[in-house]
């Protein structure tokens, strides 16, 4: 007779390949809407010429300074609330041209605020991100946001120093956006207060003058259940890792009832120690992502009535402990902001597509959303990689650190730098950037949204 002995270790760790079908349909899809693809137009001024071509100019010869910064933090990715060395090249860099920088403003050690005024006018923020990801480095390619936006931010300061417009240019440093909620949390003690327009730009496979970002919460539910001897006496017990299986279940079965773009997915933090107990304790962690939000609450509680019944049916207590960190709204695009940038990136070389064009189903979130709900923002999306690659990757960290992440920064700086002084020089751009804002709801209370 065969021996029937299970093999103590059974090793075949290779997974299945997803099948690509759809993300070639996609990208065909894409590349024929791209060649018919109008980009958004402007109706106003702008800056004068010769302004714009001496910012452009001067980030040009800031290219080998910018380049260094964005490898620097390339090679030495720091994660959330931990980026002491790369806020530190920004400082240094910012002072070997002239300007000093506060580190450690707005209730976190690792942001930054540098400011240059030239008399009365508006106020321009640009926002650097140079958080990385555990294990993958520079996946969402910060290096590339932290660098173009310190390049625009020291053209806009020659530009106010010359004369050549009035007003004041910001450079924020905003730690932690990958999970930590670093803009939020300086929004709440003022970063942002005064400002009339926010710019930053944030790598991706496509140039995007548009690109929608879900808002995003988060859930953790910790069930309570009764230990018990697993084999003698199960029925003594109130197993807590069926909680957190039924609630992701639960969960399953939500997700056929939302809407296309909304997203709902979790993990098992803790199920257990041994499986010859019965779980006292387990726990499931759960992002949830929606496009508005008015539909990012009513998703919010869709699942928190899920994950209660889930207790109940299984005999466990539960706590659901929302938003452990910040939770990030949806961009609220500014389309006359977005129409100066697309406008000069065209002076690059580059087509920044409206939006629909690129799929909305390519989307994540971030916490400018968080922003763009408070003050006129843009977050364009800059090609520094093919469509075939994925944010969140090793892959997509190494273009960030190639040569054409190298073309990004100076690409992106140049535009983010002209777009902020069209915002400068312009009072009636500035005052349709307003009206656009205010009729998309003005201000939100986004602490008050969030209680």
């Amino acid at each position: 007779m065969a021996d029937q002995t299970p093999d103590a270790v059974r090793d075949d760790t290779r997974p299945t390949r997803p099948d690509t079908t759809y993300l070639e349909g996609v990208r065909a899809a894409t590349e024929r809407a791209a060649a018919g693809a109008t980009p958004l137009r402007s109706a106003f001024a702008g800056a004068p010429a010769a302004v714009l071509d001496a910012a452009e100019a001067a980030v040009e010869e800031l290219r080998e300074d910018l380049l260094a910064l964005s490898h620097r933090l390339h090679a030495c990715p720091e994660e959330a609330f931990a980026e002491h060395a790369s806020v530190r090249a920004v400082a240094d860099l910012l002072a070997a041209h002239g300007v000093q920088a506060q580190v450690g403003v707005h209730g976190l050690e690792t942001a930054l605020r540098a400011g240059v005024s030239a008399g009365e006018g508006p106020v321009v923020a640009v926002l650097a991100e140079y958080d990385a990801l555990p294990g993958i480095g520079h996946g969402c390619g910060h290096n590339v946001i932290c660098a173009s936006a310190v390049g625009a931010f020291l053209a806009l300061a020659a530009a106010l120093r010359s004369g050549a417009v009035g007003g004041t240019a910001l450079l924020l440093g905003t730690p932690a956006e990958e999970g930590g909620g670093g803009k939020e949390l300086m929004a709440r003690e003022g970063a942002f207060d005064g400002v009339d327009a926010v710019v930053m730009l944030h790598p991706f496979s496509y140039d995007v003058a548009v690109q929608p970002f879900l808002g995003r919460r988060q859930v953790r539910a910790t069930y309570t259940g009764v230990a018990a001897h697993a084999s003698a006496q199960p029925f003594m017990g109130r197993n807590a890792l069926d909680a957190v299986v039924a609630g992701y279940q639960g969960i399953a079965m939500l997700r056929q009832h939302i809407s296309p773009a909304d997203r709902v997915h979790g993990i098992v933090v803790d199920g257990g120690q041994r499986p010859n107990v019965v779980p006292a304790t387990a726990s499931s962690e759960y992002y949830v992502r929606s496009a508005e939000p008015a539909t990012l609450a009513d998703l919010c509680g869709r699942v928190d009535t899920v994950l209660r019944a889930a207790a109940a049916m299984t005999g466990c207590g539960v706590r659901l402990e929302w938003d452990r960190q910040p939770a990030y709204l949806p961009i609220r695009a500014n389309l006359e902001l977005a129409a100066r940038w697309s406008r000069h990136q065209a002076r690059r070389g580059r087509t920044a597509l409206p939006p629909g064009v690129v799929p909305e189903t390519l989307s994540g979130s971030t916490d400018l959303g968080n922003v763009s709900v408070r003050v006129p923002s843009i977050h364009p999306m800059l090609a520094v990689a093919g469509p075939e690659l994925s944010l969140h990757t090793a892959e997509f960290a190494a273009a960030a650190g190639s040569a054409s992440g190298d073309a990004g920064v100076v690409d992106g700086a140049v535009g983010l730098a002209l777009t902020a002084l069209d915002v400068l020089a312009d009072p009636d751009l500035l005052a349709a950037v307003r009206a656009e804002f205010e009729a998309a709801g003005g201000v939100l209370d986004v602490e008050g949204f969030l209680a």
